[in-house]
C-alpha cells in the first residue's frame, strides 16, 4: 500500500524547453551532442525501461511511487535498477519522501528527444 498524497506540479511553458540538440534534418549532430542523444536512446531500447518510462508518464498527477511500479515482469529490485538507469540518462528525475522514492519524467528532456527527431526544418 502506498502512502500517497496529491502534490500540485508546476505547469511547464510549452516554449520553455530548449532541445539540447537541433533537429536532425538540420544538419549533422556533434560528436557531443550524438552521445548525449544515445544515451537516452540507450536507456529507452530495454522493453522494461520503456514500460517503466510508459507507467511513470501516464501515472495520475505525473509522479509514480517505486512502491506502486511493480506489474512489469520484473523483480522490484530489478525495478529500482531499471529507474536507477532512466535517471541517470536523464529522463526521469526522482525524489525521496520517507522511505519512498517517487519519479517524475523530466519534459524538458522529453521536449528535446521529439525535437531532434523533428524532420521539418
Amino acid at each position: 500500500m502506498s502512502k500517497s498524497e496529491v502534490v500540485e506540479l508546476p505547469v511547464l511553458d510549452a516554449g520553455a524547453a530548449v532541445p539540447c540538440c537541433p533537429p536532425i534534418a538540420a544538419g549533422e549532430l556533434s560528436q557531443a551532442d550524438a552521445e548525449k542523444m544515445a544515451a537516452m536512446f540507450k536507456a529507452l531500447s530495454d522493453p522494461v525501461r520503456l514500460r517503466l518510462f510508459s507507467k511513470v508518464t501516464s501515472y495520475a498527477g505525473g509522479e509514480a511511487c517505486v512502491c506502486d511500479i511493480s506489474d512489469v515482469g520484473v523483480s522490484q529490485p530489478t525495478v529500482s535498477h531499471h529507474l536507477k538507469k532512466l535517471r541517470e540518462a536523464g529522463l526521469l528525475t526522482s525524489e525521496r519522501r520517507g522511505t519512498w522514492v517517487y519519479y517524475q519524467v523530466a519534459p524538458s528532456v522529453v521536449a528535446a528527444m521529439s525535437a531532434m527527431l523533428d524532420l521539418r526544418t
